[in-house]
């Protein structure tokens, strides 16, 4: 029963960004209740805008999004360029190399976030999802053993009050009401970095058919995004260390000049630009970029998302990935115990431990990656070594991983851990080696290499299933006694002969 301050909903998001709208969507298709509280008014302004393939096509075709971002003319983004390693020259990854993303679908999108992320909420709406902008949340109605609703504030100052059977929490890494589902969040020391960004008119562009590639280019003190948006328009950002901070202190514009003047490579390909300073885009901005994870994920009635849950270092574009990856999860969870088919406990588990894992293989990604840049006369990178790296930091990851993934990670101690880090790492820059020697289809051995192709492999399981529904075979546990997705991709079964 509904009053004008009180309402019911089978689901209530908290944040209407990529992550809260996908979730809503994917739930509302099978009939239930959603809404959407969120606290601005679309478009508005957020970073994070390089995309993966398996968003695109996996995840925005699941929720029916994927038409609209083709039509809204975005950049192609066919894989990334990176000034990192050891070798001098850059080097190019493209998604159409790996047989996993190949075909019509081996590219992505650098999105302006105040278009895209409306094209989502929009999308939701159409699914049925009542989408309140303006709306902050106040409060969470919790009765101790379980989250029943949340309490919130509408545009004209009036306050409500909406139970669920479910409150998703999707409202990123500023999020007020994480704490609700228990546990601590728990910082990473390896990925404690600063980052100093604006935006670009007119600078330089990677030759043909890389001109729509994110650039990465690391320099003494970090590394820099360059990221095309447009023909003209190129978001670019400086990541420094957190000791480092000094750096971008005082006026930010001379603070990014000098960066730019550090790294050779970005200040060519900004040679001729001029830093837009009007608008949205006018303000340089600083983002912390504290990787967490919280130790737990959900409790009963309430289940996180995203940022709110989780968030590591950007450099492999992984943000919107992980947070509409999570999205999925989540609502195969929510439409199974909806729908009576699977327990809540079974149905929540298979979600923290699907969205631990995929987080646990970016973040050993990343670790690899950031170990094989060598520049011994580097304070930021001499720093960023896995074997220099702090017990703690290992027994952490360790912690994230063990007894979801341990197989797949072979964790024993902190000092396996860092040999098998480092020997990951090495191999990947040998494999780096072997694409700046040869040429284009010598990217293969990039995705032979075990950090990458664990990064791509769930994704890419994702986007397949989107295009071939049922012909996409039989999927197995990715743990014992776990569940898989249903043939639709909406919700978890059990597998055949469990």
């Amino acid at each position: 029963m509904s009053t004008d301050n009180h309402e019911e909903f089978d689901v209530v998001v908290v944040g209407g960004g990529p992550g809260g709208s996908t979730l809503a969507a994917l739930v509302a298709m099978r009939g239930h209740r959603v809404l959407i509280l969120e606290k601005e008014s679309f478009p508005r302004y957020q970073i994070g805008e390089s995309l993966l393939p398996s968003t695109v096509h996996g995840i925005c075709r699941l929720s029916g999004a994927a038409d609209d971002l083709a039509k809204a003319g975005f950049v192609l983004k066919r894989g990334g360029t990176f000034r990192w390693g050891a070798n001098p020259d850059p080097w190019t990854f493209a998604f159409s190399i790996s047989q996993k993303t190949a075909g019509s679908t081996s590219f992505a999108y650098q999105v302006e976030r105040m278009k895209f992320d409306k094209i989502l909420l929009d999308n939701a709406r159409r699914k049925g999802v009542d989408v309140r902008e303006r709306c902050p949340v106040t409060g969470v109605i919790d009765d101790g053993d379980r989250v029943r609703g949340v309490t919130y504030t509408d545009a004209d100052g009036n306050e409500h009050r909406v139970t669920a059977r479910y409150v998703v929490d999707a409202s990123g890494h500023t999020s007020r009401i994480y704490k609700h589902v228990g546990g601590t969040r728990e910082y990473s020391e390896f990925f404690r970095n600063v980052a100093l960004f604006g935006y670009f008119e007119g600078g330089k562009r990677l030759p043909q058919p890389n001109s729509g590639n994110i650039l990465c280019a690391a320099f003494p003190s970090g590394w820099f995004w360059y990221i095309p948006l447009s023909d003209t328009l190129t978001s670019v950002g400086a990541v420094v260390r957190r000791e480092d901070a000094a750096k971008i202190q005082g006026d930010p514009d001379v603070a990014l000049r000098n960066l730019i003047d550090e790294c050779p490579l970005i200040k060519d390909f900004l040679s001729e630009a001029t830093r837009v300073t009007t608008g949205e885009y006018g303000r340089l901005r600083v983002r912390k970029d504290y990787s967490y994870n919280n130790t737990r994920f959900w409790k009963p009635g309430m289940v996180l998302i995203g940022d709110a849950a989780c968030f590591v270092d950007p450099v492999f574009s992984s943000g919107v990935h992980l947070a509409t990856y999570s999205a999925l999860l989540a609502a195969r969870s929510i439409n199974s115990v909806l729908a009576g088919t699977v327990d809540e406990e079974a149905a929540f588990t298979e979600f923290e431990h699907r969205y631990r894992r995929e987080y646990g293989v970016f973040y050993e990604f990343l670790m690899s990656f950031y170990d094989m840049h060598v520049d011994e006369n580097s304070y930021f990178w001499s720093a960023k070594k896995v074997t220099k790296n702090t017990r703690g930091e290992l027994e952490s990851f360790i912690e994230l991983v063990a007894g979801i993934s341990a197989d797949e990670f072979d964790l024993r101690d902190a000092e396996s851990a860092a040999l098998r880090l480092k020997q990951r790492s090495a191999e990947f820059a040998d494999a780096v080696d072997e694409v700046v020697r040869g040429n284009e289809r010598s990217m293969a051995p990039l995705f032979k290499s075990s950090v990458v192709s664990h990064a791509m492999a769930q994704g890419s399981q994702e986007q397949t299933r989107a295009l071939l529904g049922a012909d996409a075979g039989a999927d197995t546990p990715v743990f014992s006694g776990g569940l898989v997705p249903s043939e639709d991709g909406l919700h978890w079964t059990r597998p055949q002969g469990g």
